[in-house]
């Protein structure tokens, strides 16, 4: 018998392991497919060794999914990226459906509105809107991504889900959050979570900046499942008393519309099913 160090792993195991390394390192590319990236660069970010990271690359660049520059070696989305892009894109795009309403909220209140969706373990904002109040907050901007436990969209998101799937996700982002985010605190989002699930909504200071606060409510399918989040940020005392009640009517009455389409939308997809 094989010492344990030696044991193999099951196959399963080991091929779970490269399967998560590949899509670690195909967002790592995604993030920055502008400029490239340098195999070096990717494999500190994924926490790789450098042969390993070079030989998951080759592979995918293999497949389509990626292509390397000959001259520069930095790596960037392939064509099938694209192609399997185009066949995954949905009927409607919600970000094209919430912007008119992400606008009239900005406009009402007069601060940024904020759209997030989730992203495997992460919360990205999909639209920016600035309002006009001469104090804006800048917390996060579009196409930027963080843990789908940090912010109060993304954790309206969370409180959506399942309570599987939410220590799951708490599991996975607990390290970079304590790195990334020294004001965090999970026993805090555990109890934003129980919050946002009796209530409908969440207020809270924005970790990063203290003195701001953010308030957010989810985006339901009629299945009841998230499918974004709406948030506005300001300064602390903006909302307050009765600016937040006027906040979370605007915002709920916004969350209402986007909602009734997406109910339209789903009977649409349903009658052509019943078509086919």
């Amino acid at each position: 018998m094989l010492p344990l160090s030696e044991t193999p792993k099951p196959e399963t195991q080991t091929g779970t392991q490269v399967l998560h390394r590949a899509s670690r390192l195909l967002r790592a590319v995604a993030a920055k497919n502008r400029v490239g990236s340098r195999l070096t660069d990717l494999c500190n970010v994924v926490g790789i060794e450098r042969p390993t990271g070079h030989r998951i690359l080759q592979a995918l660049v293999g497949e389509g999914l990626l292509r390397q520059n000959e001259v520069s070696k930095r790596y960037y989305l392939g064509t099938q990226i694209y192609e399997m892009g185009l066949v995954a894109t949905p009927r409607f795009d919600i970000r094209d459906l919430c912007h008119p309403f992400l606008q009239g909220i900005a406009s009402e209140t007069g601060d940024s509105t904020f759209l997030t969706a989730r992203v495997g373990f992460d919360g990205v904002c999909l639209d920016r809107v600035e309002g006009n109040f001469p104090i804006r907050v800048f917390i996060i901007e579009a196409g930027l991504r963080r843990p789908l436990n940090v912010g109060g969209g993304a954790i309206t998101i969370l409180s959506c889900l399942g309570d599987e799937e939410i220590e799951r996700i708490l599991r996975a982002n607990a390290e970079r959050c304590r790195d990334r985010f020294p004001r965090y605190s999970e026993a805090n989002v555990r109890r934003l979570i129980e919050t946002t699930r009796s209530q409908g909504f969440l207020t809270h200071e924005v970790i990063e900046l203290p003195s701001v606060r953010t308030f957010a409510m989810p985006i339901r399918n009629p299945d009841g499942s998230p499918v974004a989040a709406i948030s506005t940020s300001t300064i602390s005392p903006r909302l307050d008393g009765e600016r937040l009640e006027a906040v979370k009517a605007t915002i709920a009455e916004a969350v209402r519309g986007i909602e009734q389409q997406l109910a339209g939308h789903a009977e649409a997809d349903a009658g052509q099913d019943d078509l086919r």
